[in-house]
């Protein structure tokens, strides 16, 4: 597993972020970013999945587009991001895009070690996870969720429930307990993948400095 680090390396607040080859050219833009709507200092670890459809599902399920099937190697992929989150003096917090986005909120729901859960355009519409949101409660206590106002307008059938499956979690998150938000932005799932990704780094960390 490749690590890159960006921001301040002695920070005590470290955001964790599973990324694949085209996710890693925007990081850097993505730090800038965050920068600009916080105050605190901050390491970010882009952590590079070999298999994206393999690595960030929580169990397998089959092809939405083309024909690559999901795998289920997130139990994998999370237990090595906890040995990088072992440090007791610092502040976790977990998130991603689109899968990545997804993996977040499982992994948020399988462990305490991170203190917000920043889902960027999630992949809400993955098979069972509503029913897995229910039967394992979120043990992050924040939690932010986004998507772009056209992404549930497909005609994939799978895909095109992803607006409601959101809404449905938002809901069931609430319940639960979470500090949660749900934004909208303008765009299909293809636009603005790194500034939404600060934007949703951004809300968790300034929602648990008010805190």
């Amino acid at each position: 597993m490749e690590v890159s680090v960006y921001g301040n390396p002695s920070a005590d607040v470290v955001l964790v972020q599973p990324v694949d080859e085209h996710d890693l050219a925007f990081v850097e833009k993505e730090v800038a970013a965050i920068r600009e709507r916080v105050t605190e200092p901050f390491m970010l670890l882009a952590v590079k999945v070999k298999d994206w459809n393999r690595d960030l599902s929580p169990w397998k399920a089959p092809a939405v587009f083309g024909n690559e099937n999901f795998g289920d190697g997130a139990q994998h992929t999370l237990a090595k991001i906890l040995e990088l989150c072992a440090d007791p003096d610092k502040t976790y917090y977990l998130g991603g895009y689109s899968l990545a986005g997804l993996f977040a909120l499982w992994a948020g729901c399988r462990t305490d070690r991170f203190k917000g859960i920043a889902a960027a355009s999630p992949s809400a519409w993955f098979p069972g996870f509503l029913s897995d949101l229910n039967a394992h409660p979120i043990r992050s206590g924040i939690v932010y969720l986004s998507l772009g106002d056209r992404e549930e307008k497909t005609r994939n059938p799978v895909m095109a429930t992803v607006g409601t499956r959101l809404r449905q979690m938002y809901d069931v998150l609430r319940v639960q307990g979470a500090v949660c938000t749900l934004e909208w932005n303008p765009g299909n799932h293809f636009k603005d993948a790194d500034l939404r990704t600060a934007n949703a780094f951004s809300w968790v960390m300034n929602t648990a400095r008010a805190d």
